[in-house]
């Protein structure tokens, strides 16, 4: 007798093998990526409206080791989960659809460049203090801030092609209902997010103050904790249907 091929998973993250494993790790992903929100019962000593998130976790921060630690789970698991969706997307030829394609690999450039943050931590606070804003704008700072630079610009870069090709596709292809029905007005809002925190960003490098950097950042990162989280039960939800 001959053996049944397994079915291909529509979309690339429909029904299939795997499909459990990657809701349940995206999921913890998002939940640890909002870890930062234990701001507001511990004392941090930085004002959220204010100070980057990134700060949290800075090598001068009693909590610097737990929000560190926080972080690179999140990026690890995310990075795991879309690591697995992209390797079902190779196995099965009729699901490498572009729009699913490109969103999982977004997801897990997020998630490998997340994990990577909490190995390059801010040495100090730039937007709290002044003497460490100073040494920055000279050059003094360890190597670790450009690379932390470069790997959070990395990090929102892979999430914001997750967030606009995966919800694309659930629109296009007819998957993952609730990504296709709510994941429109996440996207809308975290580009607005972005829009405000690099404006921010911007301003104060030019030393214009910070302009609720903190805040827009904040917003930022929650919406991506948001969405990813949108992502799992529209996996997990589809497995069982």
């Amino acid at each position: 007798m001959g053996t049944q091929a397994d079915p291909a998973p529509a979309a690339g993250h429909g029904n299939g093998p795997g499909s459990g494993s990657v809701a349940g790790l995206v999921g913890l992903g998002a939940a640890a990526y909002t870890a930062w929100v234990l701001e507001v019962v511990l004392s941090t000593g930085l004002n959220p409206v204010e100070t980057y998130v990134s700060e949290l976790a800075a090598q001068d921060q009693p909590l610097g080791g737990l929000f560190r630690a926080t972080d690179f789970t999140a990026g690890l698991l995310v990075f795991l989960g879309g690591l697995l969706a992209l390797l079902r997307l190779l196995r099965y030829a009729d699901a490498r659809r572009p729009w699913a394609v490109a969103g999982w690999a977004g997801v897990t450039l997020f998630g490998a460049a997340t994990a990577a943050d909490a190995w390059l931590p801010l040495s100090c606070r730039p937007t709290a203090d002044p003497e460490c804003a100073a040494r920055e704008t000279a050059g003094l700072v360890p190597a670790t801030h450009q690379a932390h630079a470069v790997s959070s610009s990395l990090a929102m870069t892979g999430a914001l092609v997750g967030i606009v090709a995966l919800t694309v596709a659930a629109r296009r292809y007819g998957r993952l209902a609730p990504l296709a029905r709510y994941g429109p007005a996440l996207v809308v809002l975290e580009l607005l997010a972005t829009a405000w925190t690099l404006t921010a960003i911007t301003l104060f490098t030019a030393g214009h103050g910070t302009w609720a950097l903190g805040a827009g950042q904040r917003l930022q990162v929650l919406l991506v904790a948001l969405w990813l989280g949108l992502l799992a039960y529209s996996v997990h939800r589809e497995r069982r249907t």
